[in-house]
């Protein structure tokens, strides 16, 4: 399977941007991470594609994004946080939910999320973070994104998003789109982009079919000029590191340290996001100790 990948289009005269994602590696790492069951990998995969292309938005190296849906379906609560590149890790509370199909025949991600809302945080490493919410419309993720663009950031907005589950329970592609007008747009190319966003059907289906991002470019841009921007590779890219648990343990005080080294045996701390494990003896407990406040 060939890498996950984001292409960004724009239209030649600034009306419009089209950020394209393929993130079936991304999902199928999140699958072996976390083991997920069809409806739980359909569920965080189009999560976890969502927030690659909203944190891809973002301008600068340092700026993240944290993608939270909080729904009251059994999958719980999911949490995928971006970098401004679009590489991405996530969770959500209950990777093991798996619901009947859905008449259609489709993974019923909507009733594993149930009914909630949509919290969007960006963090661009100065002062305090800004953070918007918008109610769910759907739990299918999609349309509650398009919807929080529109309600929370005034940002008239199209997103889809699509993940086809192999019949090992694995994921066979990934992918979605985020289309925005631009500050200035031209009123005249709504319609127009309007009518070619409903000839895509199915996201997993031009994936599977072989469809590249051109291709999906050439259906949403039909009519309209546009330039490809550039192509980034993207990845499920965790950031924990035994160093940041050391850290947090430091940070729990004395008190806490000094009860875990009175019980005399190993610890293992565990990272939410790749399931990672690190360990620390007694005399590594004994150490943070001596440097906790």
């Amino acid at each position: 399977m060939k890498n996950s990948q984001i292409t960004r289009f724009i239209t030649s005269d600034g009306s419009a941007r089209l950020i394209f994602a393929d993130t079936s590696m991304i999902v199928n790492v999140a699958f072996e991470h976390h083991r997920t069951t069809p409806t739980a990998t359909a569920t965080l995969g189009r999560a976890l594609t969502a927030a690659s292309l909203m944190g891809s938005l973002m301008k600068n190296p340092t700026d993240s994004l944290t993608l939270q849906i909080k729904g009251d379906g059994p999958a719980g609560t999911i949490t995928c946080v971006s970098d401004y590149s679009g590489n991405v890790r996530g969770y959500m509370d209950n990777p093991t939910v798996d619901l009947p199909l859905k008449p259609d025949g489709k993974l019923d991600v909507g009733g594993a999320v149930g009914k909630g809302y949509i919290a969007v945080v960006r963090d661009l490493g100065g002062g305090e973070p800004y953070i918007g919410m918008s109610e769910l419309v759907s739990g299918e993720i999609a349309e509650d994104v398009t919807s929080y663009f529109a309600n929370s950031e005034q940002t008239p907005s199209a997103c889809a998003l699509g993940v086809l589950v192999d019949r090992d329970y694995s994921c066979k592609v990934a992918g979605g789109f985020i289309l925005q007008l631009l500050p200035g747009a031209d009123p005249s190319i709504v319609d127009i982009l309007e009518r070619n966003v409903s000839h895509i059907t199915s996201v997993t289906n031009l994936l599977v079919s072989g469809h590249l991002p051109k291709d999906f470019a050439d259906i949403v841009f039909e009519g309209i000029e546009y330039e490809e921007f550039d192509t980034i590779d993207i990845s499920f890219r965790c950031t924990c590191s035994k160093e940041k648990y050391a850290k947090g343990l430091i940070s729990l005080g004395k008190d806490e340290l000094q009860s875990m080294i009175e019980e005399n045996k190993e610890i293992e701390t565990s990272c939410r996001f790749c399931t990672g494990k690190y360990s620390f003896s007694v005399e590594e407990l004994k150490e943070l100790y001596e440097k906790s406040i």
